[in-house]
């Protein structure tokens, strides 16, 4: 019988990523791994919750102790957990070539757009898609690839595009399906091209605006 890959997922955020990929483990679609830790960069991150109530071990590392002291620390509980693979899941923190040595072709990234487009240090989370409003692109999507010493430079293993996002419709452009739209760190409504919102599910109901319209017109009970 083989071995199932133990995993760590780093993350920075609410988690909804970290979320997909629990609901994958819990519905028997990841029968050659485990996600066995989270280890979020940032205090208070909804990531390690979701995590806790998956059962899975959370940890919360700070990088403002230095990027060496964050690395070494960061090192010593992914041996001591005997991680076999890496998964950055919303990880804002830029990896050092020494840290990613250490882990050949074990570190998996996933960037939301698709790459060479709108990446490189800098470009992450939200950042990633206001530039590509900006610069109106009709075409975008995700890429999974090998995290090497280069920000988003490591192998392409796979991209997947979602085109014809608003076509003869409204729609939400954000990081996350409709039905995780409740849990969303942050919403951009989008109309005629153009942002017109912008803010947490809660926020933007009590706004009363475009997006509380929309929502209740589409989900009222």
């Amino acid at each position: 019988m083989l071995t199932r890959a133990r995993i760590a997922v780093l993350v920075s955020g609410g988690g909804t990523n970290l979320q997909a990929l629990l609901d994958a483990q819990r519905d028997g679609k990841m029968p050659h791994g485990e996600i066995v830790l989270v280890v979020s960069s940032r205090a208070g991150a909804y990531a390690l919750t979701r995590a806790e109530n998956a059962g899975v071990a959370a940890r919360m590392l700070s990088p403002a102790c230095g990027q060496k002291p964050f690395e070494n620390e960061l090192s010593v509980l992914l041996r001591e957990q005997k991680i076999d693979l890496i998964l950055l899941a919303g990880f804002t923190v830029i990896l050092s070539a020494e840290f990613t040595k250490q882990w050949p072709r074990r570190i998996l990234n996933v960037h939301p757009s698709l790459i060479p487009a709108f990446c490189g240090k800098g470009m992450y989370g939200l950042r990633v898609h206001e530039a590509a409003l900006a610069r109106g692109v009709k075409v975008t999507g995700a890429t999974v690839h090998f995290v090497n010493e280069i920000p988003d430079g490591g192998e392409i293993l796979l991209q997947k595009a979602m085109d014809k996002l608003m076509r003869d419709r409204t729609c939400f452009v954000i990081a996350h399906r409709l039905s995780t739209i409740v849990d969303a760190d942050l919403i951009l409504v989008i109309n005629d091209g153009q942002i017109v919102e912008t803010g947490t599910h809660e926020a933007l109901l009590e706004k009363q605006g475009f997006y509380y319209r929309l929502y209740t017109s589409q989900y009222a009970v």
